[in-house]
């Protein structure tokens, strides 16, 4: 299965079809979701289904796709590029941990890993739709902010992924390893306020 070759031909019940999809891989996995299931969750027939998409690997494909450019695009319009650093990274910071300790992230990124050597494909649809957006925006704002004098990067990427590391300090190898999967507000504010203050010492002016 290629998920950068598959043709996705779209109809009127695609966003229905997604929508159950979505449904079915939350409450039952990649392994245990078989199309019979997403058909019925959809309310749409099997043919309708297979019309739209070959096979559940495609399918799966397209909702991480989907949820991970809808999280990306959230967080994007939490980036003013006229704000103070102060300001956008905390705001980033914020939604990037929601986002990883929210429910629907957590079984979302276990379903990738867990299925990335079989169909290697899905761990890239869930990076290139999700990460990498938020990494080249975070990128074109640091750009912005040196050229303003708030700022001192030469390496606008690496600061983008530097900053996305210290976000996960503590929280993300507690879940990794399932230590604890629900987190306190004052548990993601200290991260939080470690990870800008942390960032702005190497790179503020």
């Amino acid at each position: 299965m290629n998920v950068q070759n598959t043709a996705i031909r779209k109809g009127r019940k695609f966003d229905q079809v997604l929508q159950g999809a979505r449904v079915v891989f939350l409450a039952e996995g990649f392994d245990a979701a078989n199309m019979d299931r997403v058909a019925k969750a959809s309310g749409v027939s099997k043919a309708t289904l297979y019309s739209y998409f070959p096979d559940k690997e495609s399918l799966f494909a397209v909702v991480v796709q989907r949820e991970c450019a809808l999280q990306a695009e959230q967080a994007l319009q939490q980036i003013d590029q006229t704000a103070p650093p102060t300001i956008v990274l905390t705001c980033a910071a914020r939604h990037l941990l929601g986002f990883m300790t929210s429910d629907f992230g957590q079984r979302m990124f276990r379903m990738c890993v867990i299925n990335a050597e079989r169909f290697p494909e899905l761990g890239l649809a869930f990076y290139n739709s999700g990460p990498m957006v938020v990494r080249a925006r975070l990128s074109d704002y640091f750009e912005a902010a040196v050229e303003r004098g708030d700022l001192d990067v030469s390496d606008t990427l690496l600061a983008a992924d530097q900053f996305a590391e210290l976000c996960k300090a503590d929280i993300f190898p507690k879940l990794l390893f399932g230590v604890q999967t629900e987190f306190h507000a004052i548990e993601l504010d200290r991260v939080i306020e470690g990870a800008v203050t942390t960032f702005l010492a190497r790179y503020g002016v």
